[in-house]
């Protein structure tokens, strides 16, 4: 098995990231900037590939790197990740340990976990603790089913984030297998998300309307008021619950991405 990472990232005037990013092996990059053109070069252990095009969004980044990538073993990454030596023979090494598991999430160093720190099988709710920067996947189950990232969600659109949650709820549904293995393959850079400013009532109108498109509006429901009591702690400071809350239902109400 050969492992690809997919890096998605903007404005990169050339393939500098590679080395940034710590990767040592085999990469496709997708680059949204203002030209169209390819790029080609190597690294310490592999290949390296750049698609730079004038698409915007992250979804379509996901979406362009799963039609031109070659791994057998593909790992998402973004352009604020830096990787741990060993990091290509703990994602391969875990594909072995169970040849039943079509996506397994993996740690970064400085990311509180939202999971028990054991290995263990993803369902639904747990789907919704995962962000993008965990997956990697085979690549031949996802092109098999005709998975792809939805492109109304996600950075760029507008829309907030969630287009991972999606794509993990769509692998299930599909009958994948996902596993979570606490092992740590890299580290987030601090840097300013292109979607999250906050816990404001932006974010839980986006939240509440996410969750009903992903979800349907009952399931949705119960889990948006689990949502805002977990997530009490962390947006107490910035908004009341009440506010949170209307917010949050406001947008499953409204449907905008339904519709």
């Amino acid at each position: 098995m050969e492992l690809e990472i997919l890096l998605s990232c903007m404005h990169q005037e050339d393939m500098s990231i590679i080395e940034k990013s710590r990767i040592t092996g085999n990469v496709l990059i997708i680059n949204q900037t203002d030209e169209e053109k390819e790029l080609s070069g190597k690294t310490e252990h592999g290949t390296a590939r750049m698609i730079c095009t004038r698409e915007r969004g992250l979804s379509r980044s996901r979406n362009m790197a799963l039609r031109h990538a070659e791994g057998d073993i593909c790992l998402l990454c973004d352009d604020d990740e830096g990787f741990l030596p060993g990091y290509e023979e703990t994602i391969l090494k875990a594909f072995e340990r169970y040849p039943e598991a079509d996506v397994i999430a993996f740690n970064l160093t400085n990311r509180k976990p939202r999971l028990r720190q054991k290995p263990q099988k993803i369902g639904y709710l747990r789907s919704l603790r995962l962000a993008s920067y965990h997956l990697a996947f085979r690549r031949d189950r996802i092109l098999q089913s005709g998975l792809r990232f939805d492109e109304r969600m996600g950075a760029g659109t507008g829309n907030g984030g969630g287009e991972e949650n999606k794509f993990l709820l769509d692998c299930l549904r599909e009958k994948l297998r996902i596993r979570y293995e606490p092992e740590v393959v890299a580290e987030m850079r601090e840097g300013s998300s292109t979607w999250f400013f906050g816990f404001d009532e932006a974010f839980f109108y986006q939240r509440g309307a996410s969750t009903r498109y992903m979800m349907g509006f009952w399931p949705a429901a119960v889990y948006g008021l689990y949502y805002i009591l977990a997530k009490y702690p962390g947006y107490r400071s910035t908004i009341s619950p009440w506010k949170a809350g209307s917010a949050l239902f406001r947008g499953m109400k409204d449907d905008p991405l339904g519709k």
